[in-house]
């Protein structure tokens, strides 16, 4: 059986080799999309800034993190689940603490991930924006979604 999920913690410097793997197994599983040039390219951009950034992970009893949360004010700039993990409702665990203790109300998704996009319509987001390319210029369509309400 799979370690549960027990709290959330803010991110420490020996979490970075652990926060790009949950990326990199996030998107394997999801981003299919993706070519594999761009792929590496992305995990070079996250490897280097990713860890360093003011996270939320979400770990379990052995403190090893599963998910991890972004946040720039009430914008979600990232939420990312093991891809071993996915389906579990760890994602929800995220979202409603983004909600509820962040006051999280939009968020930009991959337009190509089409589980992502059904995940946040499910809580309540709905799109408010496309753009044809990804924040820088690929052709990734990402669309912009605000909570109802």
């Amino acid at each position: 059986m799979s370690a549960q999920p027990t709290r959330i913690r803010s991110n420490r410097p020996d979490d970075a080799v652990r926060i790009v793997e949950i990326w990199c197994t996030s998107v394997d599983a999801t981003h299919d999309f993706l070519s594999a040039e761009d792929r590496v390219s992305i995990e070079a951009l996250v490897a280097e800034h990713i860890p360093k950034a003011e996270l939320d992970l979400l770990v379990d009893e052995e403190d090893t993190p599963l998910a991890f949360l972004k946040m720039d004010g009430p914008m979600i700039d990232a939420l990312f689940v093991a891809g071993d993990r996915l389906g579990e409702g760890l994602g929800s665990v995220l979202l409603r603490y983004a909600l509820e203790d962040h006051g999280a109300t939009t968020l930009e998704v991959n337009e190509q991930n089409p589980q992502a996009v059904a995940f946040y319509k499910r809580w309540g987001f709905e799109v408010t924006g496309r753009t044809e390319t990804d924040d820088h210029g690929r052709p990734y369509p990402t669309l912009t979604m605000t909570l109802k309400g």
